[in-house]
């Protein structure tokens, strides 16, 4: 298929046409093209991570119909739920009974302090996320004007 056969007038003895074995890259082009596309769809689908909602720091306030859940991280490693300080052990029965009927759909937000550990807030969103919790967002400060 890739090959064609073409007239050539040099040779006098033999056949009269000679195989020439050149390779047609055009399909080779168009599929390497459609495989570049699929790519490039299919690469932004398979990252993965803690599914979380950022918000911007310059945006203005949310509007959400319920009341969000907030969970804050201090310097010293205590965990709050809303005013109420729990443990990590608890943590997931805790915001599971403050969720009440509305389960993993809930929004949840976590506050954690400038000088936290890092480590410490990434447990905390795992261990929501894993739980089921798809609507979890951080909350920032906004900047202060100059």
């Amino acid at each position: 298929m890739g090959m064609s056969l073409q007239s050539t007038g040099r040779r006098g003895r033999g056949r009269g046409r000679q195989m020439i074995g050149d390779i047609n890259v055009t399909p080779l082009v168009d599929v390497m093209l459609v495989l570049l596309i699929v790519f490039m769809v299919t690469a932004p689908l398979l990252t993965s991570g803690v599914p979380i909602d950022l918000p911007q720091t310059a945006a203005p306030e949310l509007k959400v119909e319920s009341k969000p859940i907030t969970v804050s991280i201090k310097t010293a490693g205590e965990v709050y739920l809303g005013e109420d300080q729990i443990s990590l052990e608890t943590l997931l029965a805790s915001v599971a009974a403050a969720a009440g009927g509305a389960g993993t759909a809930q929004r949840l937000y976590i506050r954690g302090d400038a000088s936290a550990d890092y480590g410490l807030i990434m447990q905390v969103m795992g261990a929501l996320s894993g739980a089921g919790y798809a609507k979890i967002g951080l909350i920032t400060r906004q900047p202060e004007a100059p």
